[in-house]
């Protein structure tokens, strides 16, 4: 019985750590890859005004006058100020940046030009050793890929923000259930373990070798050509195949839904691709694209994509951004399965 209560306790205990570390670990470092993800195919207004938004309400950093940031056109930093001081903000909006002192210097440079107190420095990147500690010294603070997705979280739209921490959760979860059963298993070998142990040192051994001699007397006693077990005949017409379940009826689909049915079809593609080989996840930034996170290549996957999308006429002119995979240097792709 002990042998028992030690594996259910060991099992439990081993189950118990995993939880811990997938829930409060590993869920966030895979909300926070899907959420850089995110931010990185948004397109540059959008993430801006992300930006802008987040800085006004955690620092109070409000805009200045239209006439003075228009000034700046399209570039990727931008003015803002509190208390008539201002501060410089430059934003490297892309995941593959990967940032040293010299990026903080240019920075520190801008900011004397420009008459700025302080300055931001954003990206969904890294910035190295060497440029955190430059950053030190210029009144420059750093917000990258270890930090930003906590900090604009609150900020991005709500469907994208859900689909991010969907998608983690049901990581987790996944892997939680992996664990337990990993747990129940190794308690039940160590259970198996200590009762063997025991048997060994209460028998000296010998009893351990008399079972397998008197078990195999009647064995070798049985007829030759006697079945060890009956089959049964399988019936007639029966058939092993599983029955496929049906379809959905296309013609149950809608070409132009209403904005909550067009939702349910594309939350119903984004939990079809994180089961699909090769991909990771989908994500849908707006109404008509869907950004893909991939480890498989293209000529692999995008059949399998398309077969998701297609199967939705609201869905079937979605332009998919084929987002680039990890520790691969090739840029982001856009496809189209079919067009208007």
């Amino acid at each position: 019985m002990f042998s028992w209560i030690l594996a259910f306790v060991l099992a439990l205990l081993v189950w118990g750590l995993a939880a811990a570390w997938l829930w409060l670990v590993k869920r966030r470092k895979t909300e926070i890859h899907h959420g850089l993800a995110a931010l990185a195919g948004m397109r540059w207004r959008e993430f801006s005004q992300i930006v802008r938004q987040a800085m006004a309400e955690q620092r109070g950093l409000q805009p200045l006058t239209d006439s003075e940031d228009s000034d700046r056109g399209t570039s990727s930093d931008f003015l803002l100020q509190r208390d008539g001081q201002r501060w410089l903000v430059s934003c490297k909006h892309g995941r593959a940046y990967r940032l040293d002192a010299s990026a903080v210097n240019e920075l520190g440079s801008a900011m004397r030009l420009t008459g700025a107190v302080g300055g931001l420095l954003l990206t969904e990147g890294q910035v190295d050793r060497d440029g955190l500690a430059e950053a030190g010294k210029q009144s420059i603070e750093v917000i990258d890929g270890r930090s930003l997705w906590q900090q604009l979280k609150p900020y991005v739209p709500a469907q994208v923000r859900d689909t991010v921490t969907g998608i983690a959760s049901r990581e987790a979860v996944r892997h939680t259930s992996i664990a337990g059963l990993a747990a129940i298993a190794l308690g039940l070998l160590a259970g198996m373990g200590y009762m063997t142990l025991r048997n060994d040192a209460a028998g000296g051994g010998s009893g351990t070798l008399a079972a397998p001699a008197s078990a195999a007397a009647p064995a070798a006693g049985k007829p030759a050509g006697t079945p060890a077990t009956a089959t049964t005949p399988a019936q007639p017409g029966t058939s092993t195949t599983p029955a496929r379940p049906a379809a959905q009826d296309p013609a149950d689909l809608i070409q132009d839904p209403d904005p909550a049915t067009l939702l349910r079809y594309q939350q119903t593609v984004s939990k079809a691709l994180a089961r699909t080989p090769g991909v990771v996840s989908g994500i849908w930034l707006t109404r008509s694209t869907l950004s893909v996170e991939r480890s498989g290549e293209d000529a692999a996957i995008w059949p399998l994509i398309c077969r998701e999308l297609e199967h939705f006429p609201a869905l079937r002119t979605t332009r998919v951004q084929l987002n680039p995979r990890p520790g691969i240097d090739e840029p982001v792709r856009w496809r189209q399965c079919q067009t208007f």
